[in-house]
């Protein structure tokens, strides 16, 4: 039947018992299945990762653009992951810096974030992940 109406027999689900096949044109059909795959993908999210590396003695300005940054990470819809670095005699003071991670938790408090990992001492970093809020 399909090579009198000069067309493909296509299998649709191989998995069904019986499977199912349908009579068409394979080309039409492979464009169709290629624009809803492109549809489909045009409509994701790509959520990136965004880094903020800090020194826990960071000056009051430089915290203020590191925060202003995170900001507007969270409004395009990013995550961020804010690390505090520590450097030789530094991780005598880890606990200074888990609070300069806390501190930048507490001043996002009010925006619309997500804590997805509190502060934590990661070898000689301390790290903390933010999201924004569905």
């Amino acid at each position: 039947m399909a090579e009198e109406a000069d067309l493909d027999l296509v299998v649709i689900s191989p998995n069904q018992a019986p499977p199912v096949a349908k009579i068409l044109n394979y080309g039409k059909y492979k464009y169709e299945l290629e624009k809803k795959a492109k549809e489909v993908k045009k409509k994701q999210k790509i959520v990136e990762i965004k880094e903020i590396k800090v020194r826990y003695k960071i000056d009051t300005h430089d915290y203020e653009v590191r925060l202003k940054n995170i900001r507007k990470f969270i409004a395009q819809g990013n995550k961020v992951k804010i690390v505090v670095m520590l450097r030789g005699r530094e991780m005598q003071h880890s606990h200074l810096a888990v609070e300069l991670a806390e501190r930048f938790l507490a001043d996002l408090a009010e925006d619309k974030i997500l804590v997805e990992k509190k502060p934590m001492i990661e070898g000689r970093n301390v790290t903390a992940w933010i999201a924004p809020s569905a």
